[in-house]
């Protein structure tokens, strides 16, 4: 295990001696322990398959469940609680967004969290994250990502449907199969801006392509191929 300035590498020679059970059966949509099944997680797992060593970027930060269930597939993870590092660039309150317009707040957000060397990783699970920048932080930040990744890497990222909302919940992600994911609350923030799918399509145009699934719960799931 090796930390750097708050990031998390786990590599494929820390193994952990207790897998992540499988759940006890099929489950479909949102439950009220916060599982839900993903037909996003399960299409970019399928991306996975039949490969090793893979780096895989996580934003939901250092948790026991992905690092296990990533580790046990034989790849290798990179961990960081995206929004934490958000919040030491940017602040907690309500200038938060006001604040991504400091171009040395923004700049210190993608040195902590996205200074990796180009081509670095094979796949990566920003899930919510997005949402919470401001227009010219998540250009940014999206171009680092295309950077970092390698031909054919896929991403999954989660979006809140609900235009209307001035509020939205922030979430954890937990693993628990390559179908289903747990939902950890962590409050709630304003969004920086709705984005819909003709937006998103923008954002990702440096992408080969873009994928939409429809979820019953306001959270629209999307795959994207690098």
């Amino acid at each position: 295990m090796d930390l750097r300035g708050g990031r998390t590498l786990f590599n494929d020679r820390w193994k952990p001696e207790v897998k992540t059970p499988p759940p006890s059966g099929p489950q479909k949509g949102k439950h009220a322990d916060g599982t839900r099944s993903s037909n996003g997680l399960d299409q970019f797992f399928t991306s996975l398959l039949n490969r090793e060593n893979l780096n895989l970027l996580d934003f939901a930060g250092a948790s026991q469940a992905n690092i296990n269930y990533i580790t046990n597939l034989g790849h290798r993870i990179y961990s960081d609680d995206i929004l934490r590092s958000l919040e030491d660039a940017f602040g907690n309150g309500p200038d938060f967004l006001e604040n991504q317009a400091d171009p040395d707040r923004s700049a210190k957000f993608l040195r902590q969290s996205l200074d990796f060397p180009d081509a670095h990783f094979d796949a990566a699970l920003v899930w919510d994250t997005l949402q919470f920048l401001s227009p010219s932080v998540l250009q940014e930040t999206v171009d680092r990502l295309h950077r970092m990744l390698r031909p054919d890497a896929h991403v999954l990222a989660f979006f809140n449907a609900e235009e209307k909302l001035t509020s939205i919940p922030v979430q954890s992600y937990r693993i628990l199969s390559s179908k289903e994911i747990v939902l950890v609350p962590r409050g709630e923030r304003r969004p920086a801006l709705f984005l819909n799918n003709r937006t998103l399509e923008k954002v990702f145009q440096k992408f080969s392509s873009i994928k939409f699934f429809l979820t019953r719960d306001h959270l629209r799931e999307v795959i994207i191929k690098r």
